[in-house]
Order: C-alpha cells, then structure tokens, then sequence
C-alpha cells in the first residue's frame, strides 16, 4: 500500500512561471501517512493499471541542452518546439484528477504557440483519459462509457459493454460524437456475455449504493470466443467515481481495476485489484493526496448468477475496508504527523508553559518564564 499527501506552501516555494493553482507542483513538502494495517495480505504497492501514472510530483525530465545552453542555466538559445512540446505534455498529464482543462489552459497561455500545445494536447488527453478513468456520457443518454484500455478499439473508439455500442470520443473536448452497433466480433459469445452481464448487473447495485456518481463495466480480456464449458475465461471490472467542486477548491476521484480469471479446471477464480484515490484541495495552497493499494481473493467458480454475487461481494468487502483504513488515518492527521513536523523545542529551548498562561504578565513573566534577555 502506498499512501501520499503532497501540501505545497507557496510562501517557501521557489519563484515559478505566474500559472495557477491546478498545475502540479514541481516544489512539493511530502509528507507519507500510512492507514492502519488491514487484516488481508497486500500485493506490491507499485502501480497495475493499464495505464500508470507517471511518478508524481517530480519534475519533468530537463531539457538537453541546446547549442550554446549551459547545463547551469546560462544564457543559450531557446527551447526547441520539440522540448516545450515534451514540457508540456509532462504538464498536462500530470493536472489533478477532473483539473486537466484548467492546465491546458495555462499551458496554452504559456506556449504561445498554437501548433506545439495541439500536438501536446494531442499526446497528453488519451492517456490522462485512460489513467483517470474518465466517463462521458453517451450521445444517445443511454449511459455512460470510461475511458479505459479494456474497451480500447482503436485510438478513438470505445467499446461500451451494456449497451453494445461503440462511442467514437473526442478525447479533447472529452465528449461522446458519434454511436455505433458494436459489431459480432467486437462482442463476447452468448456464453461469456451470461457471465459478463450477471456481473454487471451485481456490480451496478453496489456502485450505485457505494458511489453518488460513480459508473462501472465489466469487460472480456480472454475467452470471449469460447461457445461453452471447458475453457478458462477472463474478465475487468472498472469502477471510477469523481467529485467535482471547483467553486469549493476541491476535486477528488476514485478508481479501482479488478482482474478475475476463470479457471475451468479447477473451478476457480482468481481475483486482483487495484485501488487509487485522489484528492487536490487548493484554497490559497495546494495540498494533494494520492494513495493506492493492491489486493488479491479468490472464490469458487458457480453459476453466472452465483459468481456473480460472490465477487461482488468480495470486491464491496475490500473497497469499504479500505475506505475505512482512509477515514481512520485521516482522523488522526493533525494529532500525529503533522505534530511531528513542528519543531519539539522553540528556539529559546524552552517548553511554553500552556497549562499556566492565564497567570503571566504579558511583558514580565513571560520574561521572566522563557528566560528571555538572558
């Protein structure tokens, strides 16, 4: 499990480029808080997903430099499009989850330059898409489709399970444009789909129990084609939940991928997941948490309609726990780590004695108590 709080303070930050609160910070004070232990083993806490983020918050790999442009900052040539291009793109896929058009628009504003922030925008918004999760709504108001490599057809279509349908995206403007029937071959067998779709449905019970505005699908990722009994079969499950309140300073998001392999053979199936939150406060700072964790079950191999309920149940049985183990660290955060960042003595190496203040004359005894003038 990897727990981390970023807080920014922007009174001791170096000076920076004049863009606002929503571009990662690359000056952050970390502070690491671990939740209480859980009582089921944990994997590696080192990312699973699809598409990982890049390692945050560390600045963007430096430029080389160009002909006559020291390494120690001298005066050289400017940046190629090139390498503001690779800057910006570092940018943009880092923004805070649900935040990446507030980047965009300082990034632009920055640029100046048209052609170089498209063929960034262009890089960045497919894969920030992909590793947040993001969810449109479809053109038709069926539902919605997320973003996610599991329904990847090509770069900008989409398979939406539920529904059949292929949502062509337009991962900038991150809008649904065009619907389609997904095609035979782009869908499971009648066979896979009874067990796909008796997990969707379980599925969309607890999240829409669990999550306000949280959407889930449940994906093939082996044995779609398989007819019948007798063959192992794989599937994805994607929940992703945000929470949008810019007017509030606020945003914050979760998704979690959970793996299951069925195994014909033994009548088992094996169950991963990946858990991530992310959360960014930023009135007059920046504090930012980012957390994830790895889990593993296992549960017997049943009827579509049976498995379906044991898993998930199991996938409920981790995310509350670990929403749990959240809540609880977070309780105690003022109480215990950020009372072990103050300084234990103040500067006079003298305890303030609190228990006694009513007591002090202002000037006198406090002198007299802190030793002052000494």
């Amino acid at each position: 499990m990897c727990t981390r709080t970023i807080v920014n303070r922007p009174e001791s930050a170096p000076p920076r480029l004049p863009v606002c609160s929503h571009v990662p910070s690359v000056w952050p004070s970390a502070i690491t808080v671990s939740p209480r232990p859980l009582p089921r083993p944990t994997l590696s806490a080192h990312s699973t997903s699809p598409s990982p983020l890049p390692p945050f918050p560390h600045p963007p790999p430096p430029a080389a430099p160009g002909p006559g442009m020291s390494d120690e900052g001298g005066a050289g040539e400017p940046l190629s499009d090139r390498q503001k291009r690779e800057i910006a793109v570092w940018f943009l896929s880092n923004a805070p989850a649900g935040e990446i058009h507030y980047v965009a628009k300082d990034v632009r504003a920055l640029l100046g330059d048209d052609a170089v922030y498209e063929a960034a925008a262009a890089e960045a918004f497919p894969e920030y898409n992909k590793a947040h999760l993001v969810s449109l709504e479809l053109p038709d108001r069926s539902g919605d489709i997320i973003i996610t490599t599991f329904g990847e057809l090509d770069k900008n279509n989409y398979l939406d399970p539920r529904t059949a349908q292929v949502a062509t995206v337009d991962h900038i403007k991150q809008t649904c444009t065009k619907l389609r029937p997904a095609a035979d071959e782009e869908l499971p067998s009648a066979y896979i789909e009874e067990f796909r779709s008796a997990l969707d449905v379980e599925l969309s019970k607890y999240v829409a129990e669990a999550y306000p505005k949280g959407v889930c699908a449940v994906y093939c990722t082996s044995g779609k084609d398989i007819e019948g009994p007798g063959a192992d079969f794989g599937f994805a499950v994607v929940i992703s939940a945000a929470k949008r309140s810019p007017q509030n300073f606020c945003n914050g998001s979760w998704r979690s991928i959970w793996t299951m392999e069925f195994n014909y053979e033994l009548q088992f199936v094996d169950i991963k997941g990946k858990i991530q939150v992310d959360a960014h406060y930023f009135e007059e700072g920046n504090v930012q948490l980012d957390t994830n964790i790895d889990r593993k079950d296992s549960t017997i191999m049943q009827s579509p309609d049976d498995s379906a309920v044991s898993i998930a149940s199991i996938i409920r049985h981790h995310e509350s726990e670990y929403l749990s183990s959240l809540e609880e660290s977070y309780l105690n955060l003022s109480d215990a780590t950020f009372k072990d960042l103050r300084r234990k003595l103040p500067v006079t190496r003298t305890l303030f004695p609190w228990h006694n203040t009513l007591a002090f004359s202002l000037t006198r005894d406090l002198a007299k108590e802190l030793a002052l003038g000494k």
